[in-house]
């Protein structure tokens, strides 16, 4: 199964993750298994991408998008 994860810097709004999501979507990746964080890269809090690992199960395969 395939596992998207997608992340940008700002929660306020300036930063959209529409180009990552297309992305991801577009690799076949199920809009159910998208995980997302609205989080700097130095900040160690991201929820989504705890989640997404969590969800990772043997034989899937994570992929991460770099649009933005």
């Amino acid at each position: 199964m395939l596992m998207g994860y997608m992340r940008v810097s700002k929660g306020d709004g300036s930063q959209v993750l529409d180009l990552q999501r297309d992305a991801l979507l577009e690799a076949d990746v199920l809009s159910e298994h998208l995980y997302e964080d609205f989080a700097s890269g130095t900040n160690d809090e991201r929820q989504g991408l705890k989640t997404c690992l969590k969800a990772l199960r043997q034989g899937d395969t994570l992929v991460r998008s770099f649009r933005s």
